[in-house]
């Protein structure tokens, strides 16, 4: 942590009128008195009243940092449950400024205020008059207000659901999402100008491997453009899924319908890349997979079919195993979206893109909006 975060910031590459937004706008005054940087795969907790020096070097370091669990139930300083509002990666909120494109004089709306510093880094770039930012969250909103307002900011602060945005200041130039979404919501494209931009973490339920969107809005009210980075955002509240296995499979032992097989492909093929991850996410939205290990420490993933019942786990050890149930064969289902991925040379995430239609249809694509991805097992086999 030795090195400081503009520094970070300048060695990796952010224009100078971000830079002066930076200095304009410091992160550690929109960060509360006891927070939780992420840092090689934990969380560490920080108190600015006991560990003060310590809490100013997390504060200028490039990492996420965790300032709510559980949606605010969460008391004490040991992690919670789940992460539910946070101070972003500094580097990737300036590589998400970068995919925004902002002129001066330029109209935002930002949905998920978080602590409100990228809400300070807006208003010190376009001017604070220009700039919207929603939260479904009061208590977190109260916080980002006080703090923009200690800082010297006033930019409209709105709690509301982000969903929806706010129609009273639109359009907008552009659009900054900071939480990540299952569906596009019709309400930012309509409020967005012709030739407008958003910007935005989208995925599918597959995964949380989800990768930053920039669309920009046509005459004729559809969206398109491609997928610029990849990135894991918490995500906004109404579109979070949680699956159970004992909803798929209650009681013990495989139940009688259980189809066994063995795969060829390994955890790293499969688990460990985040590549394929995404692009299967495109591939198979209506089957979840959670990895895991076993209990020799070997690697597994369970397959949960939305909409139905259908079920696999793969045993990535010595013996390959695969077991599947329900009307669907999800395994069989990625191992074909795999060697759709593998016969196209396998296209990074930059190759794929997005279109939401006027009706609020969704279709993903590689390559340009011809051609879109298939998604169904029936498609890729």
């Amino acid at each position: 942590m030795a090195e400081g975060l503009r520094d970070v910031l300048l060695a990796y590459g952010v224009g100078p009128e971000w830079v002066k937004a930076f200095d304009a706008a410091p992160r550690e005054s929109f960060l509360p008195e006891v927070m939780w940087p992420f840092d090689n795969g934990r969380d560490l907790v920080v108190s600015r009243a006991r560990e003060p020096e310590q809490w100013r070097r997390w504060a200028d370091t490039d990492v996420a940092i965790t300032t709510q669990w559980d949606d605010g139930r969460h008391t004490g300083t040991a992690p919670g449950e789940e992460r539910t509002s946070s101070g972003s990666m500094p580097s990737l909120v300036f590589d998400m400024f970068a995919d925004l494109s902002v002129d001066d004089g330029m109209r935002v709306l930002e949905v998920g205020t978080g602590t409100g510093w990228c809400a300070a880094l807006l208003s010190a770039r376009l001017g604070e008059d220009n700039v919207v930012s929603v939260e479904l969250d009061e208590a977190v909103a109260d916080r980002a207000r006080k703090a923009l307002h200690a800082a010297g900011w006033h930019p409209e602060i709105v709690v509301g659901d982000g969903l929806l945005g706010h129609p009273g200041r639109a359009p907008y130039d552009r659009v900054l999402v900071t939480a990540a979404v299952r569906e596009v919501p019709r309400a930012w494209i309509e409020q967005t100008r012709p030739g407008g931009v958003i910007v935005m973490p989208w995925g599918t339920h597959h995964s949380h491997q989800d990768a930053i969107v920039r669309l920009v809005v046509a005459e004729d009210g559809t969206a398109s453009g491609r997928f610029t980075r990849l990135a894991q955002f918490m995500h906004i509240r109404s579109h979070r899924l949680e699956v159970r296995l004992a909803d798929y499979i209650p009681g013990n032992g495989w139940p009688d319908d259980t189809r066994a097989s063995v795969t060829g492909l390994t955890a790293s093929e499969i688990v460990d890349d985040p590549t394929i991850t995404f692009v299967l996410s495109l591939l198979l939205p209506g089957c979840v997979r959670v990895p895991g290990h076993n209990d020799d420490g070997t690697r597994a993933m369970w397959l949960y079919g939305l909409g139905g019942r259908s079920w696999a786990a793969v045993y990535f050890d010595e013996t390959s195993r695969v077991f599947q149930g329900g009307p669907r064969d999800l395994w069989d289902e990625v191992e074909a979206a795999h060697r759709w991925w593998t016969e196209r040379g396998r296209p990074g995430h930059t190759e794929f893109g997005l279109t939401v239609t006027a009706g609020g249809h969704q279709k993903a694509w590689l390559g340009d909006p011809s051609e879109p991805v298939p998604r169904a097992a029936s498609a890729v086999r």
